[in-house]
């Protein structure tokens, strides 16, 4: 099963932007960005065109167009961009319904499905806790 990067992706277009900010690069054009991600620019612009939705970035047209933060970075969390490009939940339930006629396929829904409501509680407030400015700052130590 593979795992969900928009999140990933985001984040890093996020950082990179404020990376960019910060050393007085007000826009980036969504090939710099994708050539940051390693990625085609394609899926950087629907990345770009999630958070612009989301408020997180603007767009600059004509002369010295390009993309940039809308917001410090510092004010930007990670739960507004996991919510901005609609990742999905770390867990989900059966494609299809189990067997109603077995105890387990039954009850396997209901079992679980509160366990990973409190999971992913817990992982949106660590989201929420946690800014670009975090992330930036994490990145360039490494």
């Amino acid at each position: 099963m593979a795992a969900n990067s928009r999140l990933t992706i985001a984040t890093h277009v996020l950082a990179w932007l404020a990376l960019a900010q910060r050393r007085g690069r007000e826009v980036l054009t969504s090939d710099e960005v994708a050539a940051s991600v390693n990625t085609n620019p394609v899926i950087v612009r629907r990345s770009l065109g999630d958070l612009r939705r989301a408020g997180l970035v603007e767009v600059r047209r004509g002369a010295g167009a390009g993309w940039s933060l809308s917001r410090a970075p510092e004010e930007i969390t990670l739960v507004e961009v996991y919510d901005a490009v609609g990742a999905e939940p770390p867990f989900g339930m059966h494609r299809r319904d189990p067997n109603p006629e077995c105890p387990v396929g039954r009850g396997i829904r209901p079992a679980l499905s509160g366990v990973y409501g409190r999971v992913e509680q817990v992982m949106r407030q660590e989201l929420a806790e946690t800014s670009i400015a975090d992330v930036l700052r994490e990145t360039l130590l490494n």
